[in-house]
């Protein structure tokens, strides 16, 4: 069975808890010339996904991929080089690598084209003619780069919305890549020191790692990035929360606090969150605000409009006044992107 499907075999061991079967028959096929395989196996070891964490080696197995014409191994690619994740930044570069996985009959690519030339609905069907690389070539990537403008909800501690962050067709996407992978949303329980599922938070959320995440995201990302004046490195990886009717996140703080015991340790290592940053995916819900309750600050945003709120202190400690909640919607359901930004490199580049 490996030998016809390296990916189906590694499935198959995964799904019994055979992780290391899992990573040596996806190497198998990666040396009997199984793309699928080589690719698959390189965004384990990108992000030591129930493997060895080898980034290095995931490169030079998503570039042998991409040479010999696999179609997904540029777009993954394309990511790390927007990004400069372990390779040359470039987002020139990272759009051409976009376009060849497009031309080679990536539905993946060739959606996120559509949304980051802001063509969504554009008839480019077919390939090999280079329609993909003359969309790629009208992404308008200074406008991606820039900060649209602000309004201040409250000055200190600041809090600030962009009232036309993203269009909502980037937001439909957001939401759609997200679907699949919701699941429960844990809280830390520092007894254990493990994530628990909490009454204080009922929602789902939908994580994104490096392997994971696309150019869309990036993208949005870039945007943030100019809007708190953070490099996109001091970024964790994105995620989408998503509340039903009745579900909320109860009262918290973004920031990692040093007398959590554990927490000292990885801000020592990966620093303090200081910034988060939302995006309102949809408004179609009753309820469902963000709010401040020490600031007397409740907002509901608008499809496409990004929050903008510091978690520290001028000093960098924790600023307690930055409680906050995720209310239930009353009615519908709630899509919202949660970004949280260090004070040090996140990404290992």
């Amino acid at each position: 069975m490996e030998s016809l499907s390296g990916v189906v075999a590694a499935a198959r061991h995964d799904a019994a808890g055979r992780h290391d079967e899992a990573v040596n028959a996806l190497a198998r096929a990666t040396q009997a010339g199984d793309l699928e395989a080589m690719t698959t196996l390189a965004c384990r070891l990108l992000v030591g996904d129930r493997a060895p964490l080898l980034p290095q080696e995931a490169v030079r197995f998503l570039v042998d991929a991409a040479q010999q014409g696999h179609a997904e191994a540029p777009a993954q690619l394309a990511v790390l080089t927007a990004l400069g994740a372990h390779v040359r930044q470039s987002w020139m570069d990272a759009l051409d690598l976009l376009a060849t996985a497009a031309e080679r009959g990536s539905t993946h690519a060739r959606g996120q084209l559509r949304i980051l030339a802001g063509e969504p609905h554009m008839d480019v069907a077919g390939s090999g003619d280079g329609r993909w690389g003359r969309l790629a070539r009208r992404v308008d990537v200074a406008a991606w780069s820039l900060a649209p403008p602000r309004v201040v909800v409250n000055a200190d501690p600041l809090i600030c919305r962009y009232p036309d962050f993203v269009d909502t067709e980037a937001c439909a996407w957001l939401i759609e890549r997200s679907r699949s992978k919701l699941r429960r949303a844990l809280v830390y329980d520092p007894g254990t020191g493990d994530d628990v599922a909490d009454s204080s938070r009922t929602n789902t959320a939908a994580g994104f790692n490096l392997a994971e995440t696309d150019l869309v995201h990036i993208a949005v990302q870039t945007k943030m990035s100019a809007c708190c004046r953070l490099p996109i490195t001091h970024m964790e990886g994105a995620t989408v929360l998503h509340y039903e009717c009745g579900e909320e996140i109860a009262n918290h703080f973004d920031f990692v606090d040093p007398a959590i015991p554990g927490y000292e340790q990885e801000i020592a290592e990966r620093g303090e969150r200081v910034v988060t940053f939302l995006v309102y995916l949809n408004d179609d819900y009753g309820g469902g605000e963000t709010e401040f309750p020490k600031l007397g600050v409740r907002h509901k945003g608008r499809t496409g409009e990004g929050l903008f709120f510091v978690n520290a202190l001028p000093a960098g400690g924790p600023d307690v006044r930055m409680v906050h909640a995720g209310r239930p919607p009353t009615r519908g359901e709630k899509w919202i992107v949660s970004q949280f930004v260090r004070d040090r490199p996140a990404l290992r580049t």
